[in-house]
């Protein structure tokens, strides 16, 4: 199976971070942190898990969701986190409890400050895929 070129490019970009968190220091090493590569292939699931947090990294938590039409991934809020989407296919909005929306589409990475209550929505005829990556902001 070939790989998009999106795909590519984000593990190459999740790599990147997740070799630069780590860093390589005996700290890291003594803290159980290794650098790591995670294939982008949900196998038909709605989620796929890329990083846990503890004791994979220091705070970096992330995963593929990947959501049909007219689905939403629920309201939740960041708490103390920060979250950064990475669309790789399709299109969809970003919901906030105030009702403004934010439109996404592949190939653009939306930010979404702590504290923020939020959901996210296919508004496609086809899968939305992203990523989403949240740290801690505190």
């Amino acid at each position: 199976m070939k790989m998009h070129p999106t795909v590519a490019g984000l593990l190459v970009i999740i790599s990147i971070v997740v070799l630069s968190h780590a860093s390589f220091s005996i700290e890291a090493d003594k803290a159980g942190l290794h650098p790591k590569v995670v294939k982008l292939d949900s196998a038909g699931k709605d989620y796929l898990q890329v990083l846990g947090g503890p004791p994979e990294s220091v705070t970096m938590k992330s995963g593929l969701v990947v959501l049909a039409p007219n689905k939403s991934v629920g309201k939740h809020s960041t708490k103390q986190h920060e979250e950064l989407l990475v669309i790789l296919e399709g299109q969809g909005e970003m919901i906030f409890k105030d009702g403004s929306t934010l439109q996404v589409k592949a190939n653009h990475a939306l930010y979404c400050p702590p504290e923020t209550e939020h959901d996210v929505r296919n508004t496609g005829t086809h899968v939305l895929r992203y990523v989403y990556i949240v740290a801690d902001a505190k």
